[in-house]
């Protein structure tokens, strides 16, 4: 893609490897804004799909779109300071460690309870049981 050329909202997607209706509501919140042609169709330039690639990958990596808003106002700013974008990173990666160390627990206790159940014919069940005495 020249740096002059742009292309549809479809060639965009496809270039940037999100569905057109990603990038749809990524122009609705503000975080790209293509031009439009006189037809009033979306024309996104090489520096718009550069802009959702690093928003694909952001994403992929579990960042809020609030998150990414940041890291595209940092990745933008050539007076930024790395220690900031560090920290965002570093506060994603804690969350992240809480949001694991909170799945193991809840796959610890149901394994509690399908251990506890004898998965025959009769109708008493521990998971059950469980699953209604928590308020």
């Amino acid at each position: 893609m020249r740096d002059d050329a742009t292309v549809t909202v479809g060639e965009a997607g496809d270039a940037a490897g999100l569905p057109a209706k990603t990038l749809r509501y990524y122009e609705q919140i503000g975080l790209v804004i293509p031009d439009r042609r006189g037809n009033g169709y979306r024309a996104y330039r090489p520096s718009d799909v550069h802009r959702l690639r690093f928003l694909k990958r952001a994403r992929s990596l579990g960042f809020s779109i609030e998150d990414c808003r940041l890291l595209l106002s940092l990745y933008r700013d050539p007076d930024r300071s790395s220690a900031e974008v560090k920290s965002l990173a570093t506060q994603h990666c804690d969350a992240i460690d809480l949001k694991i160390a909170e799945l193991r627990s809840l796959r610890a206790e149901l394994g509690r309870l399908i251990e506890a159940c004898h998965g025959d014919h009769r109708p008493d069940c521990p998971i059950l049981d469980e699953l209604a005495s928590r308020d």
